[in-house]
């Protein structure tokens, strides 16, 4: 019980944005909401964001191996690829190689974000106990 417990913590939140990606591609466009003046700037944000949560969620299952971030980065944009597949059979939409840039641009920033911050910790904790 316990190691199915741990597993749920390393990969539930893969499966879960995973799923929630999924769900938000199927949506036919019909239906999908208009932000007016900002629709294009929501959408690519919402694809970067969904995307970088995506990356830091494979590489937390990797248990923030440093050695496999690139591995995290390889399956998100791996999984945006599929995804716009997925999106050619949801009526009204299609697939877009530039969605799968946006996407990897997203997780490369969440990525990056997230090496920046651990970098910024250890730096503080360093100077505080020299202190």
């Amino acid at each position: 019980m316990r190691r199915i417990l741990g597993l749920l913590f390393l990969w539930g939140p893969v499966v879960l944005i995973m799923s929630a990606i999924f769900v938000f591609s199927s949506i036919p466009s019909k239906e999908m909401p208009s932000f007016g003046f900002w629709d294009l700037l929501v959408k690519k944000g919402g694809h970067a964001l969904g995307y970088g949560m995506l990356a830091i969620a494979f590489w937390h299952g990797f248990r923030w191996n440093r050695r496999l971030w690139w591995l995290a980065f390889l399956l998100a944009v791996a999984y945006a690829a599929t995804d716009e597949l997925h999106q050619s059979f949801v009526p009204g939409r299609h697939p877009s190689p530039a969605d799968v840039g946006v996407d990897a641009a997203g997780a490369l920033i969440m990525l990056s974000a997230r090496v920046l911050v651990k970098k910024l910790r250890v730096s503080r904790s360093d100077q505080a106990s020299r202190k």
